[in-house]
């Protein structure tokens, strides 16, 4: 049975990032994701996920200046020492979090740069993130993002993620399979997780082609869960989704799926 995590940078985004987790708690869920910690208060973070008995499941790396709409870092070698203080503070964060997962952006593919040079630096700096998470006790993750959505992205299919995996050749670098991206660019879904699930450390859920929830688009999401139910796979299932409307009306494909939210 899949365990659900809500995406608080993409649920009840009409009320204050803090607010969210409580929001959350009451909606059901036990454990909650979002894109980034960093200019938060994590003591107020702490604070809630102690309260509200939430487990963090997810955050990302340092991305870059998101708001001038950078993506990831990880292909540039001219910021390698930036991508490499960016994994030192992502741990830092983790720990203080207790999440046991931090997931890469890689970037967009840079004009200026040969892509051959970028896919190196890419390898290294990944390399050397792996490392420095596994001495952490923590999971690294990486995730295929469709060009639909950034447009450039540097990795945009889960075979490339499984190609740069195998280039990495690190055990706690897994991939972050998201079911929207990977419907976008490839389709072939339940396949490719009964062919993948152990190269998987996390799975993200919304419906394609208009990234609402499930039940709204074209994938067939009680088939797809129920191929997943018949994996090993034992981690988490975010909601990263845009609601039709209220968050709190969005959940009822769960229970009418015959799942829980907790």
């Amino acid at each position: 049975m899949p365990r659900f995590a809500a995406n608080l940078s993409f649920l009840w985004t009409d009320r204050p990032f803090m607010a969210r987790f409580d929001a959350a708690a009451r909606a059901g869920f036990r454990a909650v994701e979002y894109m980034f910690p960093y200019d938060e208060d994590l003591d107020a973070i702490a604070g809630e996920l102690r309260r509200l008995k939430l487990r963090q499941a997810l955050f990302n790396l340092p991305a870059g200046d998101w708001a001038a709409g950078e993506r990831g870092i990880a292909v540039d070698p001219a910021r390698r020492a930036e991508f490499r203080e960016g994994v030192v503070r992502a741990i830092e964060v983790a720990r203080r979090l207790h999440c046991p997962r931090v997931n890469c952006l890689v970037g967009k593919q840079l004009g200026a740069v040969p892509v051959e040079e970028q896919w190196a630096c890419l390898v290294d700096n990944l390399k050397h993130a792996a490392a420095v998470f596994e001495r952490a006790g923590l999971l690294l993750l990486v995730e295929p993002v469709s060009t639909f959505a950034v447009p450039g992205f540097f990795i945009r299919t889960s075979a490339e993620a499984f190609a740069l995996q195998d280039a990495v050749g690190a055990a706690n670098l897994k991939v972050q399979y998201d079911v929207y991206h990977a419907q976008r660019m490839e389709g072939n879904l339940t396949a490719t997780l009964r062919a993948n699930i152990g190269r998987i450390g996390h799975i993200q859920v919304a419906d394609s082609p208009d990234r609402n929830q499930p039940g709204t688009g074209e994938i067939n999401f009680a088939y797809l869960f129920r191929v997943l139910d018949r994996t090993d796979y034992g981690g988490d299932v975010g909601l990263e989704y845009q609601p039709t409307g209220p968050t709190d009306e969005s959940f009822g494909w769960i229970e009418a799926m015959g799942y829980t939210r907790a």
